[in-house]
């Protein structure tokens, strides 16, 4: 198992247990210094209160992960940002509503809202998409409010 595993697999129960998910762990060693990044998301999103929370409780794991060395580093916490690909179903449950673009594996592109979303698929507008015939999927930034 290698670092950034052995990281996530250590620091998904706490914030499981905060009512949040493990979106993904990235670790960048640069020289003297690593960076580790981990986003985070809730159902409906995250308040800074369950950021603040998640983020000491995941300082105080990963500083007492052995894999982690004497090398200092800097973690930063933060949830998925508007360009982060829709890729479960909870991803489009949370954006109902919202404007997205998604590029289909036959290399169409449909635009639309995100309506009902099950476990294999979505509606968009009056489209039912299955998850697996979408290639890339992200919400577009939209000043019209939906309807």
């Amino acid at each position: 198992m290698n670092v950034r595993d052995r990281i996530a697999e250590a620091i998904t129960p706490t914030i499981e247990s905060s009512g949040a998910f493990l979106e993904d762990v990235t670790l960048v060693r640069a020289g003297k210094k690593s960076l580790l990044t981990v986003i985070v998301d809730g159902e409906t999103g995250l308040n800074l209160d369950q950021v603040t929370e998640v983020s000491r409780n995941i300082s105080e794991i990963v500083e007492a992960l052995p894999e982690m060395g004497a090398t200092p580093f800097t973690l930063e916490v933060t949830s998925p940002g508007i360009d982060r690909p829709l890729t479960l179903a909870r991803h489009w449950r949370k954006n109902h509503g919202r404007l997205i673009k998604a590029t289909m594996l036959d290399g169409t592109v449909t635009e639309g809202r995100i309506g009902e979303a099950t476990e294999s698929s979505v509606l968009i507008d009056e489209n039912s998409l299955s998850y697996a015939d979408i290639k890339k999927a992200i919400v577009q930034v939209d000043f019209k409010a939906a309807e």
